[in-house]
């Protein structure tokens, strides 16, 4: 078995060494007769960030198959969210890969860390649902109280339309002065057709 060490901590200095971590992992592996295919760093980089520039090399590795499993030292060392962690993990299970926290005792390759990683999605299934649940609750409220949603129709000046295509300007260029699209001047210009949908189309 292959293994990819992640590692990461949000101060370079100051106490926050990824040794620790890694010296962990590496007796961890030792233990299961692992090889080390690779060890991922991420040093001075905040949990929350998107860009993490070893991680991101983890998962392009990941998806050529350098290695079978990925060995982290705690869950918040590797995903900034559940989410997070979930799409990670859902990626590795496609890809036969898998996942181990060290701190947490999960380890996808065993029955007990499969629940786990089944307990994790059904929480965050709960979740999307609730927000999406309180989303439509709060619109059906707006709406109870006669709130009209989405964008407020826009009004085009025709006069000053006229003005501009009798002095040769584009469609393009009025719609563009105007801050609205192509369409929505078409749409809100009288005597519409289908000649003029195709000089709409093309100045």
């Amino acid at each position: 078995m292959r293994a990819a060490l992640y590692a990461r901590v949000s101060t370079n200095g100051h106490g926050q060494d990824p040794e620790m971590q890694l010296r962990e992992l590496r007796e961890y592996c030792q233990r299961r007769g692992w090889d080390i295919a690779g060890e991922h760093v991420d040093l001075g980089i905040s949990g929350a960030k998107e860009k993490r520039p070893e991680l991101d090399r983890l998962l392009a590795e990941a998806h050529r198959r350098r290695f079978d499993a990925v060995v982290v030292w705690k869950f918040d060392r590797f995903a900034r969210s559940v989410s997070h962690l979930l799409r990670a993990l859902e990626t590795f299970q496609t890809l036969g890969i898998e996942f181990v926290s060290l701190t947490e005792g999960v380890d996808t390759s065993t029955p007990m860390g499969k629940m786990v990683f089944t307990v994790l999605g059904a929480v965050a299934e709960l979740e999307r649902s609730l927000i999406v649940e309180r989303v439509k609750a709060g619109l059906r409220n707006a709406r109870a109280k006669g709130k009209k949603l989405g964008q407020p129709r826009r009004v085009l000046d025709a006069s000053r339309i006229n003005a501009l295509r009798a002095q040769g300007v584009g469609w393009r260029s009025i719609a563009k002065q105007l801050g609205v699209g192509v369409g929505t001047l078409y749409r809100g210009t009288p005597g519409r057709s289908k000649t003029r949908e195709k000089v709409f189309g093309t100045q």
